[in-house]
């Protein structure tokens, strides 16, 4: 009962590693989202520690920009249609 048991654990493990095979394109894509996301949370970090609500609200609205940009342009990367910017 035992080796059935580890048996199909392996069986599923080995199931799941095989799901997750990305293409360059896509590590490229997913790399470049992240960076530009996290450059983005330091703009609503610096907005959530403003007392200037003009400037907090700017800084938002730019965080929000470059994570839409960000997205498009990992799409562009995925597909093709965009190469991935240098060193990713």
């Amino acid at each position: 009962m035992k080796s059935l048991t580890l048996g199909a654990l392996a069986l599923g493990v080995f199931a799941l590693a095989g799901c997750n095979r990305s293409t360059p394109q896509e590590n490229a894509a997913e790399n470049y989202e992240a960076t530009i996301d996290n450059q983005a949370d330091q703009l609503d970090d610096l907005a959530s520690n403003t007392s200037n609500d003009l400037v907090a609200d700017n800084l938002n609205d730019t965080a929000d920009q470059m994570r839409n940009n960000a997205d498009n342009a990992a799409d562009a990367i995925e597909n093709g249609t965009m190469a991935p910017p240098n060193g990713m």
